[in-house]
């Protein structure tokens, strides 16, 4: 039923396995080497047609240092921070209330519920650009942050619950017959009971959904437009001039707006690793 380990196959497959690895690890690692290198080049090098080879000179802090100082990159990534951080934090707030309320409690529309939860992660977002953009304009929201993080709040609702809700019944529900015994409330057994047992969950959801929400470029696009409200994906395409296109600067923005999920991955990741892998083994 399950592949068998690569210690117990034939000595020809773990070769095989053994010199494919790195190639695929450098194809798998070529898009981001080639960024790297490209931020650190000069212009002409694009003009030339020097793509791959190495650069006619090293300018990477000509290349960075614009960026940082010649642009609006600090004001996108301070949006991308007041952007993501609200949205981790509502989403992540709401899923623990609604999976616990349907994971723990027994009602006859609580399939239902879930299944409606569930049920607008199948939905092909690009369908909800033209509605979802008039909502915006009504409400006058568009071009907002606001706007943008209660957007994303509601569309990873569905997915956080669905991973909160799963996660909850997995916890031995004799805890929480106890505390009723006690006669402690619903509001405490939540407080003091569930919500520390949740904190690997927690901790993992929130780094999936930092990155999903930095990450996002779709969105970012139609729903705002310039310097004041849009996130650093966006606005790495304000170095695209009209009639030309600063690659070395697009390289550079991009490494610098891969830099925070990244950091925040290898800074949870211990406690990322426990909520994915909790219950996996009796």
């Amino acid at each position: 039923m399950f592949p068998k380990p690569i210690e117990k196959q034939p000595r020809a497959a773990q070769i095989t396995y053994q010199a494919m690895l790195p190639i695929a690890l450098l194809l798998w690692l070529g898009p981001l080497l080639a960024v790297a290198l490209f931020s650190i080049k000069p212009e002409a090098d694009f003009t030339n047609a020097n793509y791959w080879g190495l650069p006619s000179r090293f300018e990477g802090a000509v290349n960075y240092g614009q960026v940082f100082f010649n642009s609006d990159m600090p004001r996108y990534l301070l949006n991308s921070f007041m952007i993501t951080i609200p949205t981790v934090i509502g989403a992540v707030a709401l899923s623990c209330m609604t999976g616990f309320a349907l994971g723990i409690y027994k009602f006859k529309s609580n399939l239902w519920i879930f299944f409606m939860f569930v049920a607008g992660n199948f939905v092909p977002f690009q369908i909800l650009m033209v509605p979802v953009r008039d909502l915006t304009l009504e409400l006058g929201l568009y071009n907002t942050k606001t706007g943008l993080v209660l957007f994303h709040i509601a569309f990873q609702t569905g997915f956080c619950t669905l991973f909160m809700r799963n996660f909850i019944r997995a916890l031995p529900f004799e805890l929480i017959e106890a505390a009723r015994v006690e006669g402690i409330s619903e509001v405490r057994i939540f407080w003091y009971v569930v919500l520390p047992l949740m904190k690997p969950a927690i901790a993992a959801l929130s780094v999936l959904i930092f990155t999903f929400i930095w990450n996002d470029y779709f969105w970012a696009v139609v729903l705002t437009q310039g310097a004041e409200s849009q996130p650093v994906t966006a606005g790495i395409t304000s170095f695209n001039a009209q009639y030309r296109a600063a690659y070395q600067l697009m390289s550079a923005g991009s490494l610098v707006a891969a830099l925070p999920p990244v950091a925040m991955f290898f800074l949870m990741q211990k406690h990322f690793i426990a909520g994915l892998t909790l219950g996996a083994v009796k």
